[in-house]
C-alpha cells in the first residue's frame, strides 16, 4: 500500500524549497523502499534547485543518505528488510560495455526505480540523482542500496553517498595517489577536504591544500594536509611548486569546477603529473590552454565522476576504516538539522560556514 511522507520539494528554478506530502508507492520488481535516517545537504541539491542540472521540476531533493530497508520488491536479493544501507546513484547494470569489460565503476546504464514518487495531487516528482532522500522514506532501485556495518552513525555513513566518496575516490581511484606522492587539492569544501583525506589514506608524503578561506584551510590541516595556501593572497601555482622542490605536485585535484582554478591545477602539477577535475562546472564554462603545453607537460588530464567508485566495493571498505578510527567521517558533519531547515542550510553552504549540514530523521 502506498505511503505518504514529508519531503523537500523544489517547485521551480530559484524558488525556496518547501515541505510537501510525497506519495511513495510499494516497491515493484527490483525496487526497495528505504526509511531514511540521515541525508547530507550537498551542493548538487542546490544545483537542482537552481536549474543547473535540468529543468525537470518539481524535484524531490536529497541524495547523500543512509537508512534502513523497509520493504523490497519481487526478485530483490541484494538487500532485505532491516538492512542498514548507504544509498548510491551508481547501481550498475552488469550488461553494458563498461560492465562487460570488467569496469563496472564506469557503468553507462545505471539503474533507478521505474516507478515515480508523486505529490498528493498525482504530480510526478524527479528524485535528485534518482534517490530523493530529503524525505522520511524513498523509493529506489535495490541496486542503489549498499549494505554496510549497522554500527556506523547514519549521519556520517550517508556522506559516502556523494561528496565524501567523490573526494576520496578522486584521490585514490581516479588520481591513483601512491605512497610518497605529492598532492595538491584546490578547493577545500566537503569534496576537496575528502580528497585530502583520500590522499592521506593512500600514503601521500605532501598534501597541499589550497583555498581562499582560512577556516577551510584549518579544517584541511586537521584532516591531513601538510601545507596550506590561501590563494587570495598567494599565487597557488608558485606555492605548490615551492612546496615540491620547484617541480609541482604529482597529482593535483581540482575541487572547484572553474576555468581559472583548473588552469592553476594544470600548471601546478609536475611534468608527467596528473590533474583530476572533480569540481562540477556549469555548461557555459570553457578553458583555453596552449596545446603545446598540453603536449609538452605530458601526464594525464582526468575527470572524476563520483570518485570513480564502485559502491559495493568502496562503501563497506570505507565504513570499516571509519569503525577502526582510521577515517574520521564525523569530522565532515558540521551540524545536524531538521527536514524543514534545508533552505537555511543552503544559505550557510553559500557562505562557506559548513562542510556538511545533515538532516537527521
Amino acid at each position: 500500500m502506498a505511503q505518504q511522507v514529508r519531503g523537500v520539494i523544489a517547485r521551480a528554478k530559484g524558488e525556496p524549497v518547501r515541505i510537501e506530502t510525497v506519495t511513495v508507492p510499494d516497491p515493484g520488481p527490483g525496487e526497495a523502499v528505504v526509511k531514511v535516517q540521515a541525508c547530507g545537504v550537498c551542493h548538487t541539491d542546490l544545483h537542482y534547485r537552481e536549474g543547473g542540472i535540468n529543468d525537470d521540476f518539481p524535484f524531490l531533493l536529497g541524495h547523500e543518505a543512509a537508512g534502513v530497508v523497509e520493504t523490497v520488491g519481487e526478485g530483490v536479493t541484494e538487500v532485505a528488510p532491516g538492512d542498514f544501507v548507504v544509498l548510491n546513484w551508481r547501481a550498475v547494470c552488469g550488461q553494458c560495455r563498461a560492465c562487460l569489460r570488467g569496469r563496472p565503476q564506469y557503468c553507462f546504464d545505471t539503474h533507478n526505480a521505474r516507478q515515480r514518487m508523486t505529490l498528493a495531487d498525482g504530480t510526478e516528482l524527479t528524485p535528485a540523482l534518482g534517490i530523493g532522500a530529503f524525505a522520511e522514506k524513498t523509493l529506489v532501485a535495490a541496486g542503489q542500496c549498499t549494505k554496510v556495518d549497522p554500527a556506523a552513525s547514519p549521519a556520517a555513513a550517508g556522506l559516502l553517498g556523494c561528496g565524501v566518496m567523490a573526494g576520496i575516490g578522486a584521490a585514490i581511484n581516479t588520481g591513483g595517489v601512491g605512497r610518497g606522492d605529492s598532492v595538491a587539492v584546490i578547493g577545500c569544501g566537503g569534496v576537496g577536504n575528502a580528497a585530502v583525506v583520500g590522499a592521506r589514506l593512500a600514503g601521500a608524503a605532501k598534501i597541499i591544500a589550497v583555498d581562499v578561506d582560512d577556516r577551510k584551510l584549518e579544517t584541511a590541516r586537521g584532516l591531513g594536509a601538510t601545507h596550506t595556501v590561501n590563494s587570495r593572497s598567494t599565487d597557488p601555482v608558485e606555492a605548490v611548486r615551492e612546496a615540491t622542490g620547484g617541480f609541482g605536485a604529482d597529482v593535483v585535484i581540482e575541487a572547484v569546477g572553474r576555468p581559472e582554478t583548473y588552469e592553476q591545477a594544470f600548471y601546478a602539477r609536475d611534468l608527467a603529473g596528473t590533474v583530476v577535475l572533480v569540481g562540477v562546472p556549469t555548461p557555459d564554462m570553457r578553458i583555453d590552454l596552449p596545446l603545446l603545453d598540453v603536449f609538452g607537460r605530458g601526464g594525464a588530464l582526468k575527470s572524476s565522476w563520483y570518485g570513480d567508485c564502485l559502491p559495493s566495493r568502496d562503501f563497506p571498505m570505507l565504513i570499516d576504516l571509519y569503525r577502526q578510527g582510521r577515517l574520521d567521517l564525523d569530522a565532515f558533519v558540521t551540524e545536524t538539522i531538521a527536514l524543514d531547515e534545508v533552505e537555511k542550510a543552503f544559505e550557510r553552504m553559500h557562505h562557506g560556514d559548513v562542510l556538511r549540514s545533515v538532516v537527521v530523521f
